[in-house]
């Protein structure tokens, strides 16, 4: 008949402590059955411990569970009965801790913030695009960064993004999702979570409603604009009037106009060829934009200031050595014309629209000379350097017609 261990109590443990400490020559055991038992150690020490028999080698061991009092008689009492769980299902409760406890070091290592650095080293941007990503990875490193990236769930996810839609960010609400998935779809490759859940929340953020950039379509209006160009003096760098001056007739994006290099000037050919940024990785063909006669006036005159330099449109006071994003539409705004009415990338539009409808150019050239994909009759997108001629004279044109509506601003 097997021996019947009277159960625990705290006033038990308490006055059995109380006794040890006076004479605390050996170790003493109390047990509570089942194989719980707290050791009373020579150096004051309360120790819980289970004993029992492993699943596969049959031998005796022990595990610990923690420090009477911070772990209670009650808790001991439930992690036995958790390891007997354990035990019945042939689990080894010390294996099993030792597993948990990787797990845990693993998922501590592998945070949203870690995993997302690593990621961040296999894109390939845009300097542009890399710039506008950190603030989004900033987001969410304040907000998820050091949470194991196996514990990141849909709701939480949600409801970070969803704080930014309900301040107006809806486009960052909507960028913070796409990065959050793509890093969760890195960390899904790697092993380091069970799924995507950046997927679960796809269509439950409101759509950002994209605004065209502000452009002037009215040629009588484009005219008063072209002028005021002419007239403007620069508080801060010179280059920018010339980027000013430059601009309406080449229609590039701002962005690729002041990353303009010498080296891909040519004034014999009378040409600028450049790669844009926006199809770099798609196409990575060169773009020819021909210059008329009234721009390569301009860039001559631009050479004499800055051929030293790699770049076109240098601005000595800024850390890039180049004029910034926002410097020409701060200059149309310093020129009268307020946030809405016009931007630099505007002039892209209105050139699109008043070539077409005004100069009667086909739309595949405009399309050609802005450097969109064209496609011709058979579905072949055209080379970059094709129809050139043509373009040329578009583009001469064009120099001609902006000319003549400053003048007409000028007469009325």
């Amino acid at each position: 008949m097997p021996r019947i261990v009277a159960s625990l109590t705290d006033s038990k443990i308490k006055s059995s402590i109380s006794l040890h400490k006076k004479c605390p020559d050996k170790p003493i055991k109390l047990s509570d059955g089942g194989g719980l038992y707290l050791l009373l150690d020579k150096k004051g020490g309360t120790y819980w411990r289970f004993d029992y028999v492993r699943p596969i080698t049959k031998k005796r061991s022990t595990i610990g569970i923690g420090v009477y009092p911070s772990i209670t008689l009650a808790e001991a009492r439930k992690r036995r009965e958790e390891f007997k769980e354990l035990l019945a299902q042939n689990i080894d409760p010390s294996i099993e801790r030792k597993l948990e406890e990787e797990k845990n070091r693993f998922a501590n290592k592998n945070t949203f913030t870690a995993v997302a650095t690593e990621f961040m080293k296999t894109e390939s941007v845009a300097p542009a695009t890399a710039k506008r990503n950190s603030f989004i990875y900033r987001y969410l490193f304040d907000a998820l960064g050091n949470k194991p990236i196996h514990e990141i769930t849909a709701r939480h996810l949600l409801d970070v993004c969803q704080i930014y839609e309900r301040q107006g960010h809806r486009e960052t609400a909507r960028r913070m999702r796409s990065k959050a998935s793509q890093v969760l779809r890195y960390a899904l490759v790697l092993g380091l979570c069970e799924r995507n859940v950046a997927l679960d929340i796809q269509g439950l953020l409101k759509p950002h409603k994209k605004s065209h950039h502000a452009a002037v379509t009215d040629p009588k209006y484009l005219g008063q604009l072209l002028r005021a160009i002419d007239d403007y003096k620069s508080r801060g760098s010179i280059i920018i009037c010339y980027a000013l001056k430059i601009l309406p007739h080449v229609f590039v994006r701002p962005g690729e106009l002041r990353h303009a290099k010498w080296a891909d000037i040519d004034f014999e050919k009378r040409t600028w060829s450049y790669t844009p940024s926006k199809t770099e990785n798609a196409i990575g063909t060169e773009l020819v934009v021909p210059l008329s006669n009234q721009v390569l006036e301009i860039f001559k005159e631009l050479h004499y200031l800055t051929n030293q330099n790699e770049y076109c449109f240098v601005n000595y006071q800024s850390k890039t050595n180049l004029i910034s994003d926002s410097s020409l539409n701060k200059a149309l705004k310093n020129l009268g014309f307020e946030n809405g009415e016009t931007t630099g990338h505007g002039f892209r539009a209105t050139a699109r629209t008043l070539l077409d409808e005004v100069l009667k150019y086909p739309i595949e050239r405009i399309e050609q000379q802005m450097g969109h994909q064209v496609r011709d009759m058979h579905g072949r997108a055209y080379n970059r350097t094709k129809y050139l001629d043509e373009r040329v004279l578009m583009m001469q044109a064009w120099s001609d017609y902006l000319d003549s509506l400053k003048e007409e601003a000028l007469i009325s």
